[in-house]
């Protein structure tokens, strides 16, 4: 009889406890042991746990290729020594701010384990952000004033919440003969060298606390489905079409038939290409489709306005000193919006609830009518803008900067789709230019925002057409790329259409790869300049292929 009280006691005691308590109970432990025994003491310390869970299935030629499942913890540490002035963060471009090593940490809410790792992460870091402090300040005596004198770290009010994601509903056996049916679809199409048709579902749990008593545990779910074909032209070129779709949650990605349309599409649009005729370099005017646009805005736009860029001075700081003037056509205004779940019925990639300092998040209006605000800003404030407002991002294992999340481009001068290709035609006339461009699809772009380099950006297009004013049906060209540079790029678009959308993606930078969105009308600028692309030199392979690799 003695025993089963035991058994109970024992039953009870196996229950783990919360992993953000655990995190909580070490961090004031170890913070305290560090005021006392460390030299500089630390004023600020957080950690921060990302749990990622996801499933993904991908296949070609009606077979899978790839099946995965994750479940895995990266923990982060800060630590910071010195003063909200002059600490361990201060930026220096010969001596990068780098201290978090993104470990993993045990998936189970074993205190002994999590316990033993945030013991000694918090050395390492703690050492680490000293020894940088020591060389800041030796650098500090032999270097002029900075241009920016605001201080490293700005106060923020602690959050507390406990809203983690529901479970992930992402069933592999529900998945799996549907994109085995879409690959194949792609067998029919003998020029198509190879393809793919992927599925992914995520669920990304976040446990945050600091010294300042934030204690958080939030978190997101995302799907995507991702479709891919590929092809060679005779003269070495590839020749690639694209298409995603993008869900909160799996249910929430389109229905069959869509997918499966698109699939077709992708196909269609890969075999025209090899009937395109290269694109030669050119300059002239040009409709940027609405998700074209939104990559224009969030390569040439959206990375000059990250706060940390403004006080670095390294950087280009092209819009540094632009606060209160005109940086776009007063009929467009910009807004940051990472509280925004979706546009309509498309869900965006950019929203979350906290960013990774903790910072409740909240919508920002960048550009009103032209005219430029502020800048996104994490807690690592600029001259004029001592706070944050809530854009501190990165992906597990960076280090904190400022980000894009929903990038909203509103326009007050908007057409309907119609008349702003008649305006096209009209423009292309009045250049007396053989044609105009429209841009329907593009994969991405990137751009160079450094002092020492060109202030340049380039928007890699996938599905471009020469349009005619003269009444020739629009023609598809290839092996085209946007490139220009930013400020004289604004100065030319002339209006907008009445109907905005989503291009959803991962942007890289340096803080890691976090998701973001940008939603955009369609653009007319009355110029825009591209170039050829670089091609490989091979050739088509020489085999042939195998007997039933085409049905």
């Amino acid at each position: 009889m003695a025993a089963l009280p035991m058994l109970v006691l024992l039953g009870a005691a196996t229950n783990p406890p919360r992993l953000v308590d655990i995190l909580s109970t070490e961090l004031d432990r170890n913070v305290k042991i560090l005021k006392e025994k460390g030299d500089p003491p630390p004023y600020f310390a957080a950690y921060e746990v990302t749990e990622e869970q996801s499933e993904a299935l991908s296949a070609s030629g009606g077979a899978v290729v790839n099946r995965s499942s994750n479940n895995s913890r990266t923990l982060d540490v800060t630590v910071r020594v010195g003063t909200v002035q002059f600490d361990n963060f201060h930026r220096n471009p010969r001596d990068p701010a780098y201290f978090t090593g993104g470990i993993p940490v045990s998936v189970d809410n074993n205190p002994d384990a999590i316990k033993r790792y945030l013991w000694e992460e918090t050395d390492r870091v703690y050492r680490a952000s000293s020894q940088r402090l020591l060389r800041l300040r030796t650098d500090q005596e032999t270097k002029a004033k900075p241009d920016d004198p605001s201080g490293d770290f700005s106060s923020a009010e602690p959050e507390t919440k406990s809203a983690p994601p529901a479970k992930l509903t992402f069933s592999a056996a529900t998945w799996e003969p549907k994109v085995k049916a879409w690959s194949r679809m792609f067998t029919l199409y003998p020029e198509i060298l190879n393809s793919r048709v992927s599925v992914t579902g995520q669920r990304e749990t976040k446990y945050f606390v600091n010294t300042e008593g934030a204690k958080l545990e939030f978190g997101r779910q995302f799907a995507r489905v991702s479709i891919s074909a590929r092809a060679k032209h005779v003269d070495g070129m590839d020749l690639v079409a694209t298409e995603t779709f993008e869900g909160e949650t799996a249910d929430r990605l389109p229905k069959d038939e869509i997918i499966k349309a698109a699939v077709d599409k992708t196909a269609s649009d890969v075999i025209a290409l090899l009937k395109a005729p290269e694109t030669e370099p050119f300059v002239g005017p040009a409709i940027l489709s609405g998700r074209a646009s939104g990559v224009f805005f969030h390569e040439i736009f959206g990375h000059r306005i990250e706060g940390h860029r403004q006080k670095d001075e390294g950087e280009g700081q092209t819009f540094t000193k632009s606060v209160g003037n005109s940086v776009l056509p007063n009929f467009l205004s910009i807004v940051f919006d990472p509280t925004r779940h979706r546009l309509a019925n498309t869900d965006l990639y950019g929203w979350f609830d906290y960013d990774d300092e903790g910072v409740k998040a909240r919508p920002v209006t960048l550009v009103e009518k032209g005219i430029l605000k502020t800048f996104l800003l994490s807690r690592s404030p600029i001259q004029g803008f001592p706070a944050s407002n809530g854009h501190g991002r990165r992906q597990a294992g960076a280090e904190i900067v400022s980000r894009q999340s929903n990038l909203i481009v509103e326009s007050s001068k908007k057409v309907t789709i119609k008349q702003l290709r008649q305006m096209l035609l009209d423009e292309v006339t009045k250049q007396k230019k053989p044609y105009g461009l429209y841009f329907e699809k593009v994969t991405g772009g990137f751009t160079t925002t450094g002092r020492q380099g060109l202030q340049a950006f380039s928007v890699m297009p996938l599905i471009v057409y020469r349009v005619y004013a003269d009444g020739r049906s629009d023609e598809l060209v290839r092996g085209v790329d946007i490139v220009g540079t930013p400020l004289s790029s604004f100065a030319k678009i002339l209006a907008t259409s009445d109907t905005q959308e989503v291009f959803n993606g991962f942007c890289g930078a340096e803080s890691g790869s976090v998701p973001v969105s940008a939603i955009s009308p369609a653009i007319l600028v009355s110029e825009i300049e591209v170039q050829k692309r670089s091609r490989s030199r091979d050739l088509r392979p020489l085999l042939s292929r195998p007997e039933g690799a085409v049905k």
